[in-house]
């Protein structure tokens, strides 16, 4: 894992676990608050660190509240601790 992919790591769980249990946030939260002034560039890392996340038992990803397979999905994301 390349230390970006570890930041990011640790970020989605730190925000996450700042959250009351069941909330959600976006990737790109993540990506801002961990690479404020090259987010975007770090997008694609962020999601897939979550998706390692979810394969560790760490997230899940939800689209329109619902948890989806990570494998197939397209459009906005949010990202929720697995409980």
């Amino acid at each position: 894992m390349t230390r970006q992919e570890v930041t990011l790591q640790e970020t989605i769980m730190t925000l996450l676990e700042a959250r009351a249990p069941g909330k959600t946030i976006c990737p790109s939260e993540a990506a801002r608050k961990a690479f404020p002034d090259e987010w975007r560039d770090h997008m694609e890392t962020t999601r897939q660190v979550a998706i390692q996340l979810v394969d560790l038992g760490e997230l899940e990803i939800c689209q329109g509240g619902k948890v989806i397979d990570f494998q197939n999905f397209s459009g906005p994301i949010r990202l929720r601790k697995r409980n």
